[in-house]
């Protein structure tokens, strides 16, 4: 495991801290866990952009005009 150091204000590095402590956690492990959710989500950006890219190459067979397109 690799060691990062972060800058924080001190108030709000106590807040956390107390946070931690009700959770029976710590700061630490709270760090790892929002860490990994957020390099999950940034999968998810790629998965979601991916299928927006497939979804461009879709074919309607023509070009429909604006007031087709917002009925509803």
């Amino acid at each position: 495991m690799k060691n990062v150091t972060l800058s924080a204000d001190e108030d709000l590095i106590e807040k956390a801290r107390t946070i931690a402590r009700v959770r029976r956690t710590t700061l630490n492990a709270e760090f790892r866990e929002r860490l990994a959710r957020f390099a999950a989500n940034e999968g998810s950006v790629h998965n979601f952009d991916a299928m927006m890219n497939e979804l461009r190459q879709v074919n309607a067979g023509r070009k429909f005009s604006r007031e087709e397109m917002n009925e509803r």
